[in-house]
This record gives structure tokens, sequence and C-alpha cells, in this order.
């Protein structure tokens, strides 16, 4: 992972003084690498959730289990993690429901501690060591909510990540390419960044990722040609919205790579 705005240092801070942290920005900027880069630097286990619609409460908490005869309770991942002292990662905690998100408040909230009321009604209170780092994308991500004012408040460390600056995507993708072509890269990089910033205003439906210029990157290495590549990875895919849509891009890859 290449920290190229300090977010290590910042996540690092929070992490001495009990400060939970959540990461702001786009798809495909490295949020999830971001956190498990800092789990392995802290050498610490690290346990992770995505929220969807279909993430349900007994998901973090647990759930009643019968084996034998007996019933026990499986702990959710909120539990283990809480009693574990690990890092717990909250995958795009704007996707979760209202239900869900009242009871992480449970658990985030000063005193740290979970009443288990699906079992025992045990009191679980977590170790000092318990950090916990969140991730949300921007609402014009789809399936995300505006995330209630008391959850926000719960992680009064937060980190903006969005895409950066051309020389350091570029630095980003000599990590994964052995030997990128530096000039058709970086008109590819260009390409990204023209379509990013159509579609932050909303002139096109789909933004591109680090991942498409790293693959944008590898199939020219491969030896396919410039213009295919700008055209499997960043033109095809808006088909999905119609031919106006896709056309509307492929004349930007035209402009920029030619008619052959």
């Amino acid at each position: 992972y290449l920290d190229w705005n300090n977010s290590f240092e910042i996540i690092d801070s929070a992490f001495e003084k009990g400060l939970f942290v959540i990461i702001i920005g786009p798809k495909g900027t490295g949020k999830t690498t971001l956190v498990r880069e800092y789990a392995i630097r802290k050498s610490k286990n690290l346990q992770s959730i995505n929220f969807s619609l279909r993430t349900r409460e007994s998901h973090l908490v647990g759930t009643k289990s019968l084996t034998d005869g007996n019933i026990g309770f499986d702990e959710g991942i909120l539990v283990k993690s809480m009693k574990e002292g690990n890092i717990l990662y909250l995958d795009e905690i704007n996707a979760a429901e209202a239900d869900v998100l009242l009871r992480l408040d449970e658990a985030l909230d000063d005193r740290r501690q979970l009443i288990l009321k699906e079992s025992s009604g045990e009191i679980i209170k977590a170790k000092d060591s318990w950090f916990v780092v969140s991730t949300i994308n921007p609402l014009t991500h789809v399936g995300t909510k505006e995330l209630p004012p008391q959850i926000l408040s719960r992680f009064p460390v937060r980190v903006r990540l969005d895409y950066p600056p051309e020389d350091i995507e570029y630095q980003i993708i000599k990590r994964h390419v052995k030997n990128p072509n530096g000039a058709e890269v970086l008109q590819g990089i260009k390409l990204a960044n023209v379509l990013r910033q159509a579609s932050a205003v909303e002139e096109l439906y789909y933004s591109p990722s680090i991942r498409e210029t790293i693959a944008f990157a590898k199939l020219i290495e491969g030896g396919v040609s410039t213009k295919q590549a700008a055209k499997t990875v960043f033109g095809n895919v808006y088909s999905q919205w119609g031919n106006v849509e896709f056309q509307k891009v492929n004349d930007i890859i035209t402009s920029m790579f030619g008619i052959t």
C-alpha cells in the first residue's frame, strides 16, 4: 500500500488514543487495502464485516444454536472482536439497516460494552485494545444511506481517501505491473480521471477505480494495443446503461487515443 496522504499516521494516532476511525471515499481508492495493511503493520488480528441490506443483528452479535440437544450460543463478529481486543473493520457501514446500526451504537459508545440479550444477558466489555475502523462510500453509491449523527459521532477521526494525483497513481500501478509503459499508462490514468470527473458531476453513471488503471496497464503489458485496452477496461462497462452512454465514452476514448 502506497500511503500517499499519511493515512497511516492519522490512524495510528487514533489507535493510540482509543479513538475510532471512519474512512470516507469512493470505491476503488484503497480503503480496504489501507485497513488491512494497517492491521499487518500493527501485528493485530483483523475481523471484518461487509454491510448490505441482508446484514442482520445476528451477524454482529450471534445466534442460539442446538448441539446434541444442548442450547448454545454462536458469537457474532462484534462480540468476538470485543472479547479478543482485535481490530474490527466495518466495511460500507452506511449500507447497514437502522436496527443493525442501533445495535452497533450500543457497543460503540464510551462504555464500550454490549448486553447480550440474545443469550444470558451477559454484559460484554471490550478489551482496552479493541479498535474499530469503518468505511463509507458516497451517497451516490447504490444501496448507501446517510449515517445517523449518533453513529457518525462514534467515529471522531475522519480520513478522506480520494483518487490520488496522476503521478502517485502511476507509482501505485508500478507496484502491480513489472514494466509499465510510462506514456501509455499515464494516458490511461488521464482517461480514468476524465471519466471520474464526469461521474462526479453526474454526467456519467460510473467512475473507474484504481483497480481498472492497474488492469489497463496489465493488458498493455500483455500486448494489447493501448486503444483496445482502453475500450476493454474503461469503455465497454458503460454499455449496460445503453448506447448513448456507451457512445459518449467511446467518443472520449477516440479523442484521446485516435481512430485506429
